[in-house]
């Protein structure tokens, strides 16, 4: 109520001339009535426009997470063909889960978390290679399997999310 009067106050601050007779009046003592239909301004269109998209916005709230499901299932069942594909024959033989193999490329082409999609626990890690006469990829290879035997590793977990924010645990 204490805003009503406030407001009211305001108004009492604005005056204007009435076009008819040139008379000075307080906005607050108007008696404001419309005959017939009121013509449209730029904000009333606005207005409308904003309110189509609040209601549009609404609409797809309502439905955003179904579609970001199906999007999940569509883009797993193309990455399982681009993964299948990009494996060498050999390593496709192994019949590892595909989403559970992941790309490093350097010094190891690849590193499987056995387990990891389907069963929600890792039982095993596996570097999968391309054998190459490489002084330098075969020097790092082995760095990696002497660190890896005597457990002189720190494993990090780093969890990216929706927006791109990354955490660690």
């Amino acid at each position: 109520m204490n805003e009503l009067f406030e407001e009211y106050q305001e108004f009492r601050k604005i005056l204007c001339v009435c076009p008819c007779c040139g008379e000075i009046v307080r906005v607050s003592d108007l008696k404001l009535q419309v005959k017939g239909k009121s013509v449209k301004t730029w904000l009333d269109i606005y207005d409308a426009k904003e309110q189509k998209m609040d209601e549009k916005e609404a609409k797809f709230a309502e439905i955003q997470d179904k579609l970001r499901e199906l999007a999940v299932k569509k883009g797993r069942k193309q990455a399982e063909k681009v993964i299948n594909n990009a494996l060498m024959p050999s390593f496709r033989a192994l019949k590892y889960n595909p989403f559970d193999v992941k790309p490093l490329l350097n010094p190891v082409d690849f590193i499987v978390f056995c387990g990891m999609d389907k069963l929600d626990c890792i039982n095993n890690i596996v570097f999968l290679s391309k054998q190459h006469d490489a002084p330098n990829l075969i020097n790092s290879r082995k760095q990696i399997e002497k660190a890896i035997l005597c457990h002189k590793y720190e494993w990090k977990v780093a969890r990216v999310d929706d927006e791109g924010s990354v955490s660690f645990e």
